[in-house]
């Protein structure tokens, strides 16, 4: 009899040991999948929601998440009755609220320059703000390795030879946001 204990003892044990072992795996296994959770795979997620961010250089802004890129997000103003586009630099962002914590972890194609090409293909007026704070009117001319031609004009004018003030060049580093106009 006190073997039959002995062994049933010991067979409890060792289940016990087992399902402890279990879990421990399966929270290193979570822990390991949530490491390779990046910001962008949960903004992918949550195309379609209204988020508030903080930019450096900018400060708040809240939209509707329009589109995400490996390195961008798009944000359309609903309080602007033209649902303004904002297209985000990701290195600026500085705060995420209104994320719902699901993942999509799908490759995202489009890098900035592809992005900044499109905007610059149909000569919008924009309003380039940097991290510093400042920010500088004009038409996107030419989308570069590593940064931008920004042909200076005022707001409410077109690009046109004569209304150009200057071109400056802009590295996409230095960028925060870029707001059509």
């Amino acid at each position: 009899m006190r073997w039959d204990q002995l062994f049933e003892d010991l067979e409890a044990q060792q289940a016990e040991w087992e399902r402890r072992e279990r879990e421990t795996e399966a929270a290193e296994h979570t822990r390991a999948e949530r490491a390779r959770v990046t910001l962008g795979d949960r903004l992918a997620a949550d195309v379609g929601r209204g988020v508030r961010v903080r930019l450096r250089g900018v400060g708040r802004l809240q939209g509707r998440l329009v589109d995400v890129g490996p390195d961008w997000l798009l944000l359309h103003d609903l309080h602007q009755p033209d649902h303004q586009e904002r297209l985000v630099v990701l290195d600026a962002l500085l705060a995420v609220e209104g994320l719902t914590g699901r993942v999509d972890d799908r490759p995202r194609r489009r890098s900035l320059r592809q992005a900044l090409r499109a905007i610059s293909r149909d000569r919008s007026r924009v309003r380039v703000h940097d991290q510093e704070g400042e920010h500088l009117s004009g038409t996107i001319d030419r989308v570069l390795a590593d940064h931008l031609d920004l042909a200076r004009h005022a707001d409410d004018e077109p690009r046109r030879a004569g209304a150009v003030r200057g071109v400056v060049a802009l590295p996409y580093d230095g960028i925060a946001m870029i707001q059509r106009l």
